[in-house]
């Protein structure tokens, strides 16, 4: 009887093993199952926030241009009123000196006519004068006095016309002013709502893109090209950046990732940090923003587990004025630089740990940043902007590379 419970022991328990170990797997996948689900449902419900905000951008954006067309309008409106307050004041001070002339010739004529109609019979025996030649002057210099009064009085009427316009533009000029101050802030509101939704906007695409990131390491959807040209490919497909324009800056910032640097970032302090106390304290920011991105630069190397990796080489100084190496891969982007694209990069490859020197995410940090300066097409204009921001400043030589590129990579690549 034991024998029997001892075979039956035996029989069963590689049945019962395989049972715990399929339950283990059932739940693993369920859990498993579970985290594919949650990744992808935070996912979408972070798309449709960052649509929603982005909206939210857009009409923030078209209300802050109308508002800067009003502000524009009611300025010159204010402008104008100014002008023309001040060319009635100039119409004032001519009636007033016009009236005051008047006034000075009716004067005279006043005492003249007083003396004449005081003295006439003296007048009359000292001159000899006759009556009738007398009176005739008299008449005459009431004529004159009637018409004097008839300006003076006209002159009044055009000053009461010119100080109520005067009056009715300063009033339409404080009205402005009110609804200039209005304008101005309600812009203001707008612009810190312009403000705090871009914020919004880039805290929800840095959380998109962590997700991409963790739903493609789930799934094991990373991926990484099998040579130059098939990460060129990938990473146009993926930001709409021509292949012709990519291969442009490659060539420009590393012969296509065969020059990706020559100099560890000891070579590059020995160069640019005398070069900078040369020019005086004014170049103290540039010292500390060298040592920063090499701090940076040995965290990526620690995490990347590489003991040791070269960088673009420190230019000798010119007149053109200090200058630092430091670039890293392909792309030749700063420490700083690469890791502000780090989380976008392993959105479209899938790789967690995004590498400056595998030519996958090189080449897309590249597209990533070439895009974001609008460099989605191949005209000569958005090759100008992209160029220029990616480089720093504007170069003929840099351009004309990246244009030369972009129209004959084709022909080039054969």
């Amino acid at each position: 009887m034991g024998k029997v419970k001892k075979n039956k022991i035996v029989f069963f328990a590689p049945i019962i093993f395989l049972l715990i170990v399929f339950s283990f797997i059932f739940r693993n996948k369920k859990v498993f199952a579970g985290q594919i689900y949650d990744a992808k449902n935070s996912l979408q419900n972070t798309q449709k926030q960052i649509e929603i905000t982005q909206k939210h951008l857009n009409n923030s954006q078209a209300l802050l241009g109308k508002t800067v067309v009003q502000v524009a309008s009611t300025k010159t409106v204010i402008q104008q009123a100014e002008s023309d307050i001040a060319k009635k004041q100039n119409e004032l001070d001519e009636l007033n000196k016009r009236a005051d002339m008047n006034k000075a010739i009716l004067e005279s004529c006043l005492q003249q006519a007083y003396y004449a109609d005081a003295n006439p019979l003296v007048k009359l025996a000292v001159t000899g004068t006759s009556f009738s030649n007398i009176s005739q002057n008299f008449d005459q210099m009431l004529s004159v006095k009637d018409k004097i009064n008839l300006i003076l009085s006209d002159i009044n009427q055009n000053t009461k016309d010119i100080e109520n316009v005067k009056n009715d533009l300063s009033d339409k000029k404080l009205q402005h002013e009110s609804l200039l101050a209005q304008q101005k802030k309600e812009q203001a509101n707008i612009v810190s709502d312009i403000n705090t939704t871009t914020a919004t906007l880039a805290e929800l695409q840095a959380k998109f893109n962590a997700l991409q990131s963790e739903l493609n390491s789930l799934l094991g959807t990373n991926y990484n090209a099998k040579d130059i040209k098939d990460a060129v490919s990938y990473a146009s497909n993926k930001t709409n950046v021509p292949q012709g324009v990519l291969y442009g800056f490659l060539t420009q910032e590393s012969n296509l990732g065969k020059n990706v640097g020559q100099c560890s970032y000891a070579d590059v302090e020995k160069v640019s940090i005398p070069g900078y106390k040369k020019y005086g304290k004014k170049y103290q920011a540039s010292i500390d923003r060298l040592y920063y991105r090499e701090k940076l630069f040995n965290n990526i190397l620690n995490d990347l587990g590489y003991k040791s990796k070269k960088v673009s080489c420190t230019i000798p100084f010119s007149s053109a004025g200090p200058n630092q190496g430091g670039a890293m891969g392909a792309a030749q982007m700063m420490s700083d630089t690469w890791l502000a694209y780090e989380s976008q990069i392993s959105a479209n490859t899938g790789n967690g740990h995004p590498d400056p020197w595998n030519i996958t995410d090189a080449v897309m940090a590249m597209a990533i940043k070439v895009a974001g300066a609008g460099g989605t097409s191949d005209s000569s204009s958005a090759i100008k902007k992209a160029t220029t921001n990616y480089y720093g400043i504007f170069s003929q030589g840099y351009y004309n590379t990246v244009l030369y590129w972009s129209k004959n990579y084709k022909t080039l690549l054969n």
